[in-house]
């Protein structure tokens, strides 16, 4: 008989007494409190059609998690026998109960990481399983699984109200159709898109003049030149805006991102034209659109987010058989103090422009980005990503950032997730934490008890409402 699985009430609390019994406290003020999800991937079209349902387990927890099959694949798990479909179409594992079983054959794998924290919250919170996965138990969890998924109270719609999520912000690219949106917002739906122009600054991309096809058509502009790019890139802001977005995302290799002279500019653009740009010639011209993309979030005031420090795709045949973000997006080290510097000058203290910044390089928190953000208006530090989104990279972070930038310069959390049943238990992870980190801060003398639920509160919900202007 398998030793019956449940949650622990206190998980994430500190063992020590007083520090538990307190971060208990704070974190009931901040745990019911409604869900911002300000920045991640979920498909617009899961939402949109009120009677989609999720197909089975293996396509909610598996498929799309690169979190869940990317640990599976270091242990020698082929990605196909998990059903992540190929490139070229080729075989790949179709039934999804044997892909759940080899899922759960190798949960062991997941012991000591965050993605085991949430899976279990997952699986016992919303679906009710009382036995922890393994081979032997795999079948009897699928059923009881499979079986929820087919009734109406675990639709994409309504779990989407369980988790009582009140803002929700998908990642759409420069010219895509808003139409979903549009009819999601008609109907009462909380769902905004957010700009994300990055394909369509990539001139080294053999598809980049199709891309500008399509933006040039959605825009209404005939893309012929700079200057019609740049006009049909704020067309398109506007139409996004109009749609209820409330910020841009720009993913970038490096930190450098400074303007070059016209002329300098006018020739990459040509030899992206010509299809002849080089790697380093659409770096260039990216990090010069992205200050551009700053003066443009002046002017209409789209919150800016950078997710910095990301060597992507660095598996090169992994990429190649099964395309983007397939869990080989590897850390690099970043220099936010210069790099930031030309543009944080020019408009890190403008009213109307806000910058939230994202990393996978914890060493700059407390050395470049917390001092920073203690000084530039403009700047909010975004909470911990991808690899950091875990009990300890938020000690990590709270510890580096707060003694230097306070607490109101921070953005909150956000899931950055595709994984849509584990939106919910992001959050939950983060405010367990917080209330727990406050905690350790009150029984030490650093921050005083009477003001630890307004802080609680503040991190769990307030930052992000402030930093992505959710109430204007």
């Amino acid at each position: 008989m398998p030793t019956p699985w449940t949650l622990d009430p206190d998980r994430v609390f500190s063992p020590v007494p007083n520090v538990r019994a307190r971060a208990r406290d704070l974190y009931a003020g901040i745990a019911d409190l409604p869900i911002l999800a300000p920045h991640g991937h979920v498909e617009p079209a899961l939402l949109a059609n009120p009677d989609a349902r999720f197909g089975n387990p293996a396509e909610l927890f598996i498929i799309p998690d690169h979190y869940v099959f990317r640990m599976l694949y270091s242990q020698g798990v082929p990605m196909e026998s998990l059903g992540v479909p190929r490139q070229d179409g080729g075989p790949v594992e179709t039934d999804p109960r044997k892909i759940w079983r080899t899922f759960c054959e190798h949960f062991h794998l997941f012991r000591g990481t965050p993605t085991a924290l949430w899976l279990k919250a997952e699986l016992v919170d919303l679906f009710g399983v009382d036995v922890a996965p393994s081979g032997e138990t795999a079948d009897a969890i699928y059923d009881v699984i499979d079986a929820h998924l087919q009734s109406d109270a675990f639709t994409p719609r309504a779990l989407f109200e369980r988790f009582g999520v009140e803002t929700l912000a998908t990642t759409d690219p420069a010219a895509g159709d808003l139409s979903l949106h549009a009819q999601m917002q008609a109907e009462g739906l909380p769902v905004i898109p957010t700009f994300r122009p990055d394909a369509a600054m990539n001139l080294a991309d053999p598809s980049w003049r199709t891309t500008l096809d399509v933006l040039g058509e959605r825009a209404g502009v005939m893309i012929d030149s700079l200057d019609t790019f740049r006009e049909a890139l704020r067309v398109r802001r506007a139409h996004f805006a109009a749609h209820g977005a409330k910020a841009s995302d720009h993913g970038i290799i490096s930190s450098f991102v400074a303007p070059i002279e016209e002329s300098d500019l006018q020739e990459l653009f040509d030899h992206g034209l010509a299809g002849t740009a080089t790697q380093e010639e659409a770096e260039a011209f990216h990090a010069h659109m992205v200050f551009e993309m700053a003066g443009m979030a002046v002017d209409d005031g789209l919150v800016m987010q950078l997710h910095v420090g990301s060597s992507r795709n660095h598996h090169q045949a992994v990429f190649d058989r099964f395309g983007l973000d397939k869990g080989a997006d590897i850390p690099v080290a970043m220099d936010f103090t210069y790099g930031l510097h030309a543009l944080l000058n020019r408009y890190g203290s403008e009213p109307n422009f806000r910058l939230i910044t994202f990393t996978l390089d914890e060493s700059t928190y407390g050395r470049e980005l917390a001092p920073l953000a203690g000084h530039y208006p403009a700047l909010r530090l975004g909470a911990p990503w991808w690899f950091f989104d875990s009990v300890l990279g938020f000690d990590r972070y709270l510890d580096a950032v707060v003694e230097t930038a306070g607490i109101y310069n921070l953005a909150g959390f956000n899931d950055d997730t595709r994984a849509f049943a584990s939106i919910p238990t992001r959050h939950d992870v983060w405010r367990r934490a917080v209330a727990n980190w406050l905690a350790g801060k009150v029984e030490r003398g650093l921050v005083e008890a009477e003001d630890a639920p307004e802080m609680a509160h503040w991190l769990a919900y307030g930052a992000a409402k402030s930093a992505y202007r959710l109430d204007d």
